[in-house]
């Protein structure tokens, strides 16, 4: 039950900052809701292709899409209450991340999937849906520039599979994991932590 309680807030929160960067573009209702959408359901559909699970089920079960849409159309006709779209983007972007790499990683286990499949597996659930906007936006995804995006949701996953190796419940494997990577994703923004860049010789 908390699995998939997890993966509809998830859902929403990665749909709400997909929303956001739309208004933020200023597109119309339609693309505000495109880019929610796909940048909720886009990870999980990513993850339920690897694990051969057809078809995907934000697409064969109504509450995954409808949370997606609904969370669009909320954020769409409510944007005017938000003060600094660009901050609430990036929480909004690691709470979904850290949630789509630990549920990730748990349905990826329960379907049988090794540990270090499980582990990527739900590291890329949870860039799938960011990667989606942001092609859709014509941004560069965020996956590839300098800040910690990926490595946090890698770490997240990991500690997921560790947990369960370890006979801990899936439960607390879920919140462990999810924590782990949303707060080094929100510490990474805050502090400015990146990955080095090559060093350019003049």
């Amino acid at each position: 039950m908390l699995l998939y309680i997890l993966e509809l807030v998830g859902i929403a929160a990665f749909a709400a900052s997909g929303a956001l960067v739309g208004v933020t573009k200023r597109l119309d209702i339609f693309g505000v809701c495109v880019v929610g959408v796909f940048t909720g359901i886009g990870g999980g559909i990513v993850r339920d292709l690897l694990l051969d699970i057809h078809p995907p089920t934000s697409l064969g079960s109504w509450p995954n899409f409808g949370t997606a849409l609904g969370t669009s159309l909320l954020v769409f006709f409510l944007h005017s209450a938000l003060s600094r779209l660009r901050r609430e983007i990036l929480v909004l972007d690691a709470v979904g991340m850290g949630l789509f790499a630990s549920t990730g990683a748990v349905i990826a286990l329960e379907h049988g999937a090794s540990p270090l499949a499980s582990c990527l597996i739900g590291g890329t659930a949870a860039i799938g849906g960011g990667i989606l906007r942001d092609v859709l936006v014509n941004e560069v995804p965020l996956l590839l520039h300098r800040d910690l995006y990926a490595i946090p949701a890698l770490l997240g996953s990991a500690l997921v599979v560790v947990s369960s190796e370890l006979g801990s419940g899936p439960n607390a494997a879920l919140i462990a994991g999810t924590a782990l990577a949303s707060v080094l994703r929100l510490l990474a923004l805050w502090r400015k932590w990146s990955l080095p860049g090559p060093r350019i010789v003049e």
